[in-house]
Order: structure tokens, then sequence, then C-alpha cells
């Protein structure tokens, strides 16, 4: 009757009721999955928004119990909390890998392979084998749940003020030396951008071809395409390379005394 009125009607209060009266199975359902090390109080939060999804979703004419449907609401969403949270790496993406992180601990119990470290290769294949996944995803998943994440800001030893993010150096270069870096390139291509407009288009693409190209291009093609000998394309690069320098260097010379 509750169902019907909540999806004939929109009655919310119907709703609530249907909700409300389901909340000891999702604290049961919630209980199942304290071994992540997560809060039972935000288990059940995430288990009541799963219940409120199954309330919104359950049809009551085909029969089943409500009960019935919700519970696989309340594990989903209590099993994309865990997942998002567990964790600060990526656990799982594919349905496969998310059955390996909540039934690998489980299949290990069950075969005596609770070992630290690596499982055993023919404890690998058995798992591998009953969950329908790889190898290699069970070797992947069972050392991510054997290492937890660890805080940068955990101290390093019982007594002392230190912590780990205090012995972390940064390697790349701070913003001053970017910036500066940046500024240079840009100095450089402006002064070489103009320095080009002072050759000719011959000289200008001899330039380009033979000196601004990963893989220049040989002497051997350019007296071909300008049908002049190789040793006269050398010359003209060579001629045209001292007028770049050249132009470059007065252009420099202007902005150091304009500034």
């Amino acid at each position: 009757m509750l169902a019907k009125r909540f999806q004939e009607h929109g009655d919310t209060d119907a709703a609530a009721q249907l909700v409300t009266s389901h909340l000891r199975l999702v604290a049961k359902i919630a209980m199942g999955y304290r071994g992540y090390g997560l809060p039972v109080a935000e288990l059940i939060s995430e288990g009541n928004v799963g219940m409120m999804q199954a309330v919104k979703r359950f049809d009551p004419d085909r029969g089943f119990r409500l009960a019935t449907y919700a519970m696989w609401w309340i594990r989903a969403s209590i099993q994309e909390y865990i997942l998002h949270s567990w964790s600060l790496v990526k656990m799982g993406t594919t349905a496969a890998q998310k059955k390996l992180f909540f039934n690998l601990r489980k299949m290990k119990s069950h075969i005596d392979a609770m070992e630290e470290g690596d499982l055993l290769p023919e404890n690998v294949s058995l798992i591998a084998t009953r969950l329908k996944v790889t190898e290699a995803e069970v070797v992947a998943m069972n050392r991510r749940l054997s290492i937890p994440d660890q805080s940068l800001n955990a101290p390093m030893r019982e007594v002392g003020e230190g912590e780990w993010m205090d012995w972390l150096v940064e390697e790349s270069d701070n913003q001053e030396v970017v910036l500066g870096r940046s500024e240079e390139f840009s100095n450089r291509h402006h002064l070489l951008t103009g320095a080009m407009d002072h050759l000719t288009d011959r000289e200008r693409h001899i330039i380009v071809e033979r000196r601004l190209k990963e893989s220049p291009t040989t002497l051997q093609h350019l007296s071909l395409q300008y049908g002049i000998s190789r040793e006269r394309v050398r010359q003209i690069e060579v001629r045209a390379f001292e007028k770049l320098k050249k132009s470059v260097k007065n252009a420099s010379s202007q902005r150091h005394l304009s500034s």
C-alpha cells in the first residue's frame, strides 16, 4: 500500500515510512563491511542512500518483497563508498575487479592462504579461476589490500616531532625558475621571428629546413628543389645563419639599451 501510494501519487510520507521501517536491515548489512576500517556510521549512512534508491525504483506489482529488492541497492551503495574511501588509489573499475576486491579476503580464508606478502602461485591460480579474473589482477589487488595507505603527516618515530612529509623533496623547478625560463623562451622566439624577416624567401626556407627542423632536410633534396648545387645550398645556409645571428644580436642590444 505504501509503495503504491508513492509510485502512483508521489507520496513522500509513504516513501519515508518505507525507508525508516527498513533501517535495521540497512544496519545489519552495513555491519558486514566493518572489516574495511571505515566508520560504521558512515557505512549505515551510505546504506540508507541505497535504501532510498530502492524505494524510488521499487515496483510493487512484480510480487517481490521490498526488503529482497533493497538488499542489492544497499550493498551496491556501501560497496561503492568503500571503493572510493578505503584507498587513495582507485581500487577497481570493472565489475570483475570490484568482485575481486570484496571477495579476495573471503577466498583467502577458505583456502587457508592468509600468509603475509604475495600469494603462492597455486593460490593465485585458484582464486583467479574461481573469481574469473586474471592472475595479474589477483596479485595486484592482494598487494593493495596488504599495504594500506599511509598519511604523510604520520610521525616518523614514536617520540619526536618529525613527519614523513618533512623529508619529501620537490624535484621540479620552483615557480620563479619556470617563469624565468618561459620569459627567456618568449624573448628568444620574438628575436628570432624578427630576425627571420631580414632574410629572403629562399634563405628563410633553407634555414627552416636545415636548422629548425628535428629531422633536417638534406642538401641533396634542397639542391634538386632549387636547381642548384649542394655546395650552393650550403653557402646560402651559412650566409643566412650569419645574417640571423647579426640581426638577433642587434635587436638584443637595442632592447637592453631601451630598458
